[in-house]
């Protein structure tokens, strides 16, 4: 077969080119990979402002949220404040099949979609910890802070589930009732972080500044208001190309980021989903974990403080 082909009217180039350095993969792997598990992925990326990660052949990664110029017409669209580049930004939404190929064919290997829908843009969907552990090789100490975490949920009346990140940790999901907006849920998640931080002080920090973490197992409680978080079923760009994949709370001894990849995923997930399977139905927020979380300080704003307070002690 040649390098080129078409499906669902998109034009398909270069499909033998490898996909990055160490990937173990091919542009083509890619497409079949998105082709294979799109209406899985795609339930989770349609109306969601979307961020992608793009490897272009001999170049180094870049976050792409403005969509090119040369965008078909077809791609849906929705303008957007992104506060980090304090422009107007229109990003894509990949509501369809033939959209999905277009990013694959753009060699779009990572789908960051945000936790709102384009319609209540101020209604998080998700609330999310990333568990960040402190290598990589450090995978179980994000188990173990993981069920923390599920605990902490559970204590206040809510129930969750998990998947890798497809990099070194962990993401632990909950669906929300769109009835608590962007604040309230990012006051939710620092509250959870910090409960969860209290079952287990050896084991997980909340401490934002990397050198305070001292090895242990990061709550990552900022992935809310216009964060995105790596979606479901996404490839990443790490050796191997892995994917986000869930894993059921019972399971998590048994697996390592490295089983889920482009090539072994299609096959484990056959016709199901297993993440649709896997999250509990949409809840509302415990008040007294939004009323406790707006005391907390945002973690990156608190830690953006004691920098400078650091720097002005080395100077003095």
């Amino acid at each position: 077969m040649s390098s080129g082909e078409e499906r669902d009217g998109v034009s398909l180039t270069n499909l033998d080119q490898p996909l990055f350095d160490g990937a173990e993969a091919t542009k083509r792997d890619l497409v079949d990979y998105l082709d294979a598990v799109g209406d899985r992925i795609i339930a989770e990326l349609a109306g969601r402002p979307l961020s992608v990660i793009r490897v272009l052949r001999g170049q180094d990664p870049f976050m792409q949220k403005n969509v090119p110029k040369y965008t078909p017409p077809w791609v849906r669209t929705v303008k957007m404040w992104a506060e980090s580049s304090k422009r107007e930004v229109s990003y894509a939404l990949c509501d369809d099949r033939r959209t999905l190929l277009w990013f694959a064919n753009q060699r779009a290997i990572e789908y960051h979609p945000t936790l709102m829908r384009v319609e209540h843009l101020d209604r998080p969907t998700y609330l999310v910890m990333d568990l960040d552990p402190p290598t990589p090789d450090a995978f179980h100490l994000a188990v173990g802070a993981a069920r923390l975490v599920r605990q902490a949920l559970a204590d206040a009346g809510m129930d969750s589930a998990v998947k890798t990140s497809g990099s070194k940790g962990l993401h632990v999901f909950v669906p929300l009732t769109e009835d608590a907006t962007t604040w309230d849920v990012a006051a939710a998640t620092r509250a959870v972080a910090v409960r969860a931080e209290r079952l287990d002080p050896a084991l997980a920090t909340t401490a934002f500044i990397r050198e305070d973490r001292e090895g242990k197992v990061f709550l990552d409680s900022t992935r809310a208001g216009g964060a995105t978080v790596a979606a479901i079923y996404s490839p990443r760009i790490r050796p191997g190309t892995p994917v986000s994949y869930p894993v059921g709370w019972d399971d998590l001894d048994d697996v390592t980021p490295a089983d889920f990849t482009i090539h072994t995923v299609p096959e484990l997930i056959g016709d199901r989903d297993p993440w649709a399977d896997q999250l509990p139905e949409p809840q509302r927020i415990s008040p007294d974990l939004i009323e406790e979380g707006h005391t907390i300080p945002v973690a990156r704003v608190q830690a953006m403080h004691e920098g400078k307070r650091r720097a002005r002690a080395r100077r003095t």
